[in-house]
């Protein structure tokens, strides 16, 4: 099964109409089996699994990891395994892709546990009841879903954004059921040889792990720059490169991930990154406007340029094309528009869910957010239209490059409730939780409905199997997480607990307690410069027609990024560039490896790194 895509001549050319025409006639599916009793169960229960894996490892570090990929190879290979064991039949390719939209919203479900929440009660001193934390990252990842459908259209059907992460799960699932014969033996070997190759890294960087089997010797470094630090210490103002993040990290993952990028993102993103680590941190560090060496004080100052600079960019690029906008809610209230129009109204979602659904949740938020945390009405009605600005630039980065800046856009909201609600800190935490969790929730739908596209699913049996996760991951990992410290808050950014996603949350709405004014001089110029930039690289991209050379949103996320991800990403993007430039024969192994299967070397090299970096960091913890 070869995934069919309009060519770039065709992605320019076509309408939004004729793009529609083309996927039902050449790609959708019909009523092949999708959303079905195995798949849901399935779905709910590696969701659940796979939710606090990403619990515990964003207590430790603060990240969440995408789960996709893995739940697509988990569930295919047990699935074959009972085919093969005569206990029933394997799953169809759109009952797997099914599955993986409901565990990947499982595992998304703990962001709030890792931030906002924990923040919340070491600001107040008090343990929120249990109950009051599952139907609050319900309620909002609820309204994230409702957020995210009406921007299919555009991002998905129209614009065809990669969403790399959904990009590779597709790839994933193609390779996985093909049957072609001899392609899709090559393209099942080539998947297999890239997580072979990316897992065994991965095994090698785990010193631990390797110690304990007493195989030290053959341990990698976690960066090839750690080499050098043996015989001399490299500095940029008297500042050691490597706390600025300056490293070449020995994993493959992020390589793979910029193989799925554009030229343009990846290289915005480099830029980005070479700006602030190479000029703004290090000159700033030595004038003690960042207070020391490390990657979350250099972010707490470069978030506020590379936030505003997402921001406006990723505005100015949807309002600058209003026409979709219109018609999308227009078609909603006019039946013979969209009989004539929407080739797709009987599988999409109708629009009357969302005209309905928004007001009706978001006034379930702002009702929960004033009587469970004190949030003024008026504030949490605020809080509402700043979810749909703050949802687009996220769409817009996930969309790019997979990263979700769900921190950078919970801070802009921090700003914003510090000048509208000074000193009140547990109202500028909250709000914050509520942008960036919807944000994050529509984000990841997209990013789960776009292996259905490619592979002519219908959105309508992802968005419920969405739904079905949201409530998987809430009622595993929130009561797992309170049992975890027995409600004594103190426990919180202990080395149990360190949380350092939620104490930078908390840090924030303490600084910003009294205003904008509490920001330094230079963040707040920082910001100002980020937001005129954003809206001229916007308005030069219009003019050129897409050939301007940078994306705002990507040269804001190299701001917030630590450098050693940009670099590999970049370094990803730029390799298979190159590949394209040697390989210029079709039969050749080379063109078919690199060139003909780019997306599914790199969707292998992310899965790989992916499933065994999981299973490594929990092994690893249990020997500590």
């Amino acid at each position: 099964m070869a995934i069919q895509e309009l060519n770039q001549e065709q992605l320019h050319s076509m309408t939004l109409e004729q793009k529609d025409e083309w996927w039902l006639k050449n790609v959708y599916k019909g009523d092949m089996p999708q959303l079905t009793i195995r798949s849901a169960l399935t779905g709910i229960i590696l969701g659940g699994i796979l939710s606090l894996t990403n619990l515990y490892i964003g207590i430790k570090t603060g990240w969440t990891l995408g789960v996709g990929i893995s739940s697509v190879i988990l569930s295919y290979a047990f699935f074959k395994i009972m085919d093969r064991m005569k206990m029933g039949s394997h799953m169809t390719i759109l009952e797997n892709n099914a599955m993986q939209s409901i565990a990947t919203s499982a595992g998304y479900m703990t962001a709030p546990l890792m931030a906002s929440m924990p923040a919340y009660m070491m600001v107040t001193g008090q343990v929120v009841p249990m109950y009051q934390t599952i139907w609050w990252i319900i309620v909002l990842a609820l309204l994230g879903v409702l957020f995210a459908f009406p921007l299919k259209k555009r991002f998905i059907n129209d614009e065809q954004m990669p969403f790399p992460e959904g990009y590779a799960s597709g790839v994933v699932l193609d390779s996985l059921h093909s049957e072609e014969g001899g392609d899709g033996v090559f393209k099942a070997k080539l998947l297999m040889g890239g997580m072979g190759l990316s897992a065994l890294i991965e095994f090698l960087r785990a010193e631990p792990i390797l110690t304990a089997l007493k195989l030290k010797f053959l341990a990698l470094p976690q960066y090839w720059d750690d080499f050098i630090y043996k015989f001399a210490t490299p500095r940029l103002f008297n500042t050691p490169l490597k706390d600025l993040t300056i490293q070449w990290d020995t994993s493959i993952v992020m390589l793979g991930t910029g193989g799925l990028m554009s030229m343009k993102t990846s290289m915005s993103l480099l830029i980005g990154a070479m700006l602030n680590y190479f000029l703004c941190a290090p000159i700033l560090i030595q004038a003690g406007v960042i207070p020391e060496a490390k990657f979350k004080a250099i972010a707490m100052w470069a978030l506020w340029g590379g936030a505003s600079m997402m921001t406006t960019s990723s505005l100015f690029s949807f309002f600058s094309k209003p026409k979709m906008l219109k018609e999308a809610f227009t078609k909603s209230f006019s039946k013979n528009t969209i009989q004539k129009h929407d080739v797709l109204q009987k599988i999409e979602l109708p629009m009357w869910i969302f005209a309905v659904g928004i007001p009706l949740v978001g006034a379930i938020v702002v009702y929960l957010g004033h009587v469970w945390f004190g949030i003024h009405y008026w504030l949490g009605i605020l809080a509402i239209p700043l979810v749909f600005v703050f949802t687009l630039i996220a769409v817009t980065s996930t969309g790019l490059t997979a990263i979700t800046p769900g921190g950078a856009l919970g801070k802009l909201t921090q700003i914003t409730y510090g000048v509208l609600a000074p000193g009140n800190v547990t109202t500028n935490l909250m709000t914050a939780g509520i942008t960036s969790e919807v944000s994050l929730n529509a984000s990841n739908l997209l990013m789960d409905i776009k292996p259905g596209y490619m592979l002519g699913g219908k959105p309508r049996h992802q968005a419920i199997g969405h739904v079905l996760g949201i409530f998987a991951g809430a009622f595993v990992a929130v009561p797992v997480f309170y049992s975890l410290f027995h409600g004594d808050v103190s426990t919180f950014t202990s080395d149990a607990m360190p949380l350092p996603g939620a104490a930078i949350w908390k840090g924030v709405a303490e600084a910003l307690t009294k205003g904008l004014g509490n920001l330094h001089p230079t963040a707040q110029a920082a910001a100002a410069i980020g937001a005129v930039l954003g809206i001229v690289i916007e308005i030069l991209n219009k003019k050129t027609r897409g050939r301007f050379p940078l994306s705002g949103v990507g040269l804001g996320l190299g701001f917030v990024l630590r450098f050693t991800d940009a670099w590999s990403m970049a370094l990803g993007t730029l390799l298979f560039w190159i590949a394209r430039k040697k390989f210029k024969n079709e039969k050749g192994l080379g063109y078919r490896a690199f060139v003909q299967n780019q997306e599914t070397m790199a969707a292998g090299i992310i899965a790989g790194g992916s499933i065994i970096g999981i299973v490594l960091i929990l092994l690893e913890n249990a020997l500590v």
